[in-house]
């Protein structure tokens, strides 16, 4: 049976590869073009992205070797929801695990879709302030490095493309409109 999806009609659907972290699927289809054809989508776990602030304007990221882009980048914390559990619990214990840091206040600032071609991988984000500082339990997986700089240094980076992974940028700007607008005054 066909199934619509948006102006594709999908014909079926073959699980190609699925382990913890991503499912891929190759669909068979009718293209908006009326032309068949197959469109394959990678599936990953949702997850989380914070971006710590200290009181002094200071953010803290990570800085770590990522085996898919083959280099060193600097990010802000992220990693995967577990099933059934809350994104805010997720958001905190990541920031614990990787940089060994604790806050008391959070916000949350949306979500955002990093891929919306072949790549389902929905990323909530979170602002992380009223920070104190412990030890960290980082995974066998991960060498991470702190990375600890002003604010304005992390939209620089940002804006002039040292600072790549997609959701620390809309992060790091979406808190910067945050934080700006909590320190403006109306006048009038």
């Amino acid at each position: 049976m066909m199934k619509q999806h948006g102006p594709w009609q999908i014909r079926g659907t073959q699980e190609i590869y699925r382990d913890p972290w991503i499912e891929v699927q190759r669909d068979d289809v009718i293209r908006p073009d009326g032309r068949d054809g197959t469109h394959c989508v990678v599936r990953m776990k949702p997850g989380v992205s914070v971006l710590p602030v200290d009181d002094a304007g200071y953010v803290y990221l990570t800085d770590e070797f990522h085996y898919g882009v083959g280099r060193d980048s600097i990010e802000v914390v992220s990693g995967g929801i577990e099933p059934g559990e809350d994104r805010l619990l997720t958001a905190q214990r990541e920031l614990e695990e990787e940089l060994g840091i604790r806050a008391q206040q959070w916000d949350f600032l949306g979500s955002v879709d990093p891929f919306t071609t072949i790549i389902v991988s929905p990323t909530a984000l979170f602002l992380a302030r009223q920070l104190t500082f412990g030890a960290t339990a980082q995974e066998g997986t991960e060498q991470i490095r702190t990375v600890k700089m002003p604010f304005s240094e992390a939209v620089r980076q940002v804006i002039e493309g040292q600072i790549t992974h997609a959701p620390s940028c809309v992060l790091i700007l979406k808190a910067q409109a945050l934080l700006q607008g909590e320190n403006s005054t109306t006048v009038g």
